[in-house]
């Protein structure tokens, strides 16, 4: 090891631990024990150019260890990406700063993904992986290698030991990612002491039973020896692989190295000292990292700018000698979906059916006009009506299929599709019933926060389920979904507002998208769908006349308060039918819009929906009324349970009269 390189590994831990100890908050243990591997991987075997960190074929790299984020702010310092200065580090968790605690994607250059919940990098970085193994086959000639790139995730025992690790890696494993590179910061430390008091499993004997390339680095200091591993990994292109790096946290603190204290709280002005001692470092002052380090890392940067220079020659060269493949590039990366869509893409239909059914017609549209589709099912494509027709599946074999098979991974399934997302050049969809929607949350979640426009397809909306009764049939999950800032949770009532739901989600570009569909059939509304792209809007009625009650829907309900309307014209009262398939879109709308679909005036409200009542009231008012469900379901046909719980146009009629007759 040669002097700059030992001061260059050396310059991270100082930064990190000068950044929690200036914060007097963070995590320095893993930076200070990951710093060699994270070095050697940035400096020698990995492909990027910070002053391009958006360059198509860079090799992506994600620290699913988020809390570890003080080690990747001080690499992007270090390599110039964003400018991200010592004020930034030394603003380390402040409001507004450039470096929150955990890595945030979009606001800080060079972050490929948001991390913090532990294994949530790993099964993003398979859906990176995905991506890229499904581009090169779309786009790669010979000698233009257009896609061909790399994805490294590091992660720590914690990430092992969350169930998303072995949902995705077994995935990886089974589709042979052999450009997915997993390196394990193993100190065998957690917040609680020895990962001995509740993870005494053989991590390795697991990954080789997923399909992993299996390389172990017994010195986690020795940059040669992880060298060595990254290019072994590299070089076996048919199975993923992981490279198990030992090391202790907090290294070259002499008070807290290998012991739990330095995990997750600053080292301490003291202990901050004895580590510079310790290091040979000659340098009292915090954030000082001498000229010849910071010469030596802004050289392995031109490095990779001419590597990136001399990708971005190919590239011209090669639509200059493959020109129909301009069109498939902008049809990935840049499409006007709105040129491409049929013209009766919004058109209302005439038949009944399931809007799971109407869903597999949209997507067996959009296939044909979006040819970076891509997604499937958590084992469910037939009952979710996911496949893509004659799109190919994904597999080992076959790169450039389009349907996923997740298997039953509905977790992992949701950080895949946000790590296709991520990577660029596709529009991503996973799907399962609406109920194991409480499998997928915390990555929902994360596609909230990232502002990534994942589309999540979520069949068997309601007590409509029937017979697999109630740990089957959804309840609270539109609740909780709504009440995540950030999702566009979609209820379509019928055809054309399932082409409405897809379509907004499709042409998002900083939410997420959830399409609740129902099993059973509904009748068609016979309206445009593109009303629908406001979120709610009048179905029965007219602006220009004011109703003496307005009866709210959505999905398989808007039915349900379009017959009340009958029959409460039977006995001359005026009801207003409003279907609301996204209250999301709807509060986005202009004030007077909102005002035109639900004056203020009109007081007497009934609000219809089969799942919880939570979140109605806004719409329902201080003297509405809320039909929906107050506990779970049951076990019966759909044409037992909506009865028996209420959802009947006889019931809301007679709700709406009450409400009246306050």
């Amino acid at each position: 090891m040669t002097d700059i390189r030992q001061e260059a590994v050396n310059s991270i831990r100082i930064l990190s631990a000068d950044t929690v100890q200036k914060a007097n908050s963070g995590h320095p243990g893993m930076p200070l024990g990951a710093a060699p591997a994270a070095y050697e991987l940035w400096s020698a075997h990995m492909k990027h150019d910070p002053k391009a960190p958006e360059w198509y074929n860079r090799d992506r790299f994600v620290l699913s260890s988020g809390h570890a984020s003080a080690l990747l702010y001080s690499l992007l310092h270090l390599f110039g990406y964003g400018d991200l200065s010592v004020e930034d580090l030394k603003n380390f968790r402040q409001f507004g700063s450039l470096t929150p605690g955990h890595p945030e994607y979009k606001h800080t250059a060079g972050v490929e993904a948001t991390t913090g919940p532990l294994g949530a990098g790993l099964s993003m970085a398979v859906g990176m992986a995905v991506a890229e193994a499904h581009l090169a086959e779309v786009f790669n000639k010979e000698n233009y290698p257009v896609f061909d790139h790399y994805t490294f995730v590091m992660c720590g025992d914690g990430c092992m030991m969350e169930g998303i690790s072995s949902e995705s890696m077994s995935l990886a494993g089974t589709l042979g990612l052999g450009k997915l590179i997993v390196i394990y910061d193993s100190n065998r430390i957690s917040i609680e002491g020895s990962t001995d008091i509740a993870f005494t499993e053989n991590v390795q004997k697991r990954f080789e039973a997923f399909g992993f390339q299996l390389i172990t680095v017994e010195d986690g200091t020795d940059l040669d020896s992880i060298g060595a591993a990254i290019e072994e990994a590299k070089a076996d292109l048919t199975r993923p692989s992981l490279i198990t790096v030992k090391t202790e946290i907090g290294y070259g603190c002499p008070a807290k190295q290998g012991k739990a204290v330095a995990h997750g709280e600053p080292l301490g002005p003291e202990n901050v000292a004895a580590m510079r001692e310790n290091l040979g470092w000659k340098y009292d002052e915090a954030f000082f990292v001498p000229e010849e380090v910071y010469a030596h890392y802004r050289a392995l940067a031109e490095a990779g700018a001419k590597a990136h220079a001399e990708w971005e020659k190919m590239f011209s060269e090669y639509f200059e000698k493959y020109p129909e493949m301009k069109k498939v590039w902008e049809d990935h990366f840049c499409q006007d979906i709105d040129a491409a869509l049929p013209e009766d893409f919004f058109a209302p239909t005439e038949k009944a059916q399931a809007t799971r059914a109407s869903s597999g017609v949209v997507i067996n549209k959009l296939k044909d006009v979006i040819p970076g589709l891509m997604g499937g099912s958590a084992d469910l494509a037939p009952s979710n009506k996911t496949n893509m027709k004659g799109a190919g599946d994904f597999s080992k074999e076959d790169r450039l299929g389009r349907n996923m098979h997740f298997g039953v991974r509905e977790l992992a399934m949701t950080g895949i599709v946000n790590g296709m997302m991520l990577h660029g050049g596709l529009k991503a969809y996973g799907a399962t019933f609406f109920v194991f929607a409480d499998y997928m949350k915390p990555m929902m979640r994360l596609a909230a926060i990232m502002k990534l426009p994942s589309i999540y397809v979520l069949t068997h909306d309601s007590i409509g389920v029937g017979e697999d009764g109630p740990t089957h049939e959804p309840i609270e999950q539109l609740a909780s979904l709504r009440a995540t800032p950030g999702i566009n949770v979609f209820r379509p009532a019928d055809d054309a507002e399932t082409a409405a739901a897809w379509y907004s989600a499709v042409t998002s570009k900083d939410a997420p998208t959830v399409i609740a569909l129902t099993r059973q059939n509904l009748n068609q509304l016979g309206v445009c769908g593109e009303k629908a792209l406001r979120g709610a809007y009048i179905v029965k009625g007219s602006e220009t006349e004011t109703p003496d009650v307005i009866l709210i829907g959505t999905g398989s309900e808007v039915d349900v308060a379009l017959k009340a309307a009958e029959i409460l014209a039977e006995k001359d009262v005026k009801a207003r039918v409003v279907s609301m398939p996204c209250m999301e879109l709807f509060e986005a709308q202009s004030e007077e819009y909102k005002e035109a679909v639900l004056p203020k005036a009109v007081r007497a409200r009934v609000c219809i929906e089969a799942g919880s009542a939570y979140g109605w009231e806004k719409y329902a008012g201080l003297d509405g009324a809320i039909i929906a469900m107050n506990g779970y379901g049951a076990s019966a046909p759909y044409k037992v349970l909506f009865p028996y719980f209420g959802f009947t146009p006889e019931n809301a009629a007679e709700k709406a009269l009450e409400v009246l007759n306050k």
